[in-house]
């Protein structure tokens, strides 16, 4: 079953979205429902679900909002967006952003949202599941790792991604060996410094592709690769799919 958020702030809208359709039997689970993207990112963050079906318009933060949001995590759960009739902008852009979909609220149907989750399913049952579970456990992690130096070197590596990062660099940045530094970094989060290291800008690449349309060689530089090919292949080992795949498949 593939797992459904329905973030809408209007609460008549939400009920009528949950009884319409017979989500069971088209291989969805409403897994959560949230009133807004403030109250939903955390719910996105904790555990990402396959499928956000999505207000655009909503209080404190709106569906364009957390979508954005959203993949800066490295989390790429689909998007469908809910809009109102007339707002091309909000539509335009939530496409531009990552979005697989739009559906008009007022003149929603049960054939209109039927063929939208069987677009959505063909589309997540064709592709493997990229790095949103690694990005999830990464921030759980950061969440109960103490260790002043750790932590150090995890912000570190968040602000400075895109440059030229070593083990040797990272050692001396905290002023310990370079042997100590990968056991307790390896100990503390569960994994190598290099992993890491690669996981955090390949989530960087994620938001690089679905936000932007910059060539998959710019996207390699701003994200702290070198090399083309090297980039290519550790995107695909993380992800399955090679960069350009992966952008044409959102």
């Amino acid at each position: 079953m593939w797992k459904v958020l329905l973030v809408e702030d209007e609460t008549f809208v939400r009920e009528s979205v949950k009884e319409i359709i017979r989500w069971e039997e088209m291989g969805f689970t409403l897994a959560g429902e949230a009133s807004n993207g403030m109250e939903a990112l955390p719910m996105i963050k904790d555990n990402p679900p396959d499928l956000v079906l999505c207000d655009i318009v909503m209080p404190q933060m709106d569906g364009l909002e957390l979508l954005q949001e959203t993949r800066k995590a490295g989390i790429a759960s689909k998007f469908v967006m809910l809009t109102c009739i007339g707002d091309f902008e909000s539509m335009r852009r939530a496409m531009e952003y990552g979005a697989s979909n739009y559906i008009l609220k007022l003149s929603m149907s049960v054939k209109d949202l039927r063929e939208t989750l069987v677009k959505v399913s063909a589309e997540l049952s064709a592709k493997p599941s990229p790095t949103e579970h690694s990005a999830r456990l990464a921030v759980v992690a950061k969440e109960k790792i103490t260790h002043p130096e750790v932590n150090k070197i995890i912000d570190y590596i968040e602000q400075n991604y895109d440059q030229d990062i070593t083990l040797k660099s990272l050692a001396r940045y905290v002023m310990m060996g370079e042997n100590y530094v990968s056991a307790l970094f390896k100990k503390k989060t569960g994994e190598t410094l290099i992993h890491y290291l690669h996981r955090t800008r390949i989530e960087k690449a994620i938001e690089y592709l679905t936000t932007t349309d910059l060539p998959v060689n710019r996207i390699c530089q701003n994200v702290g690769f070198m090399n083309d090919n090297y980039f290519i292949k550790i995107f695909k080992r993380m992800t399955g799919m090679t960069p350009s795949h992966y952008r044409m498949k959102q």
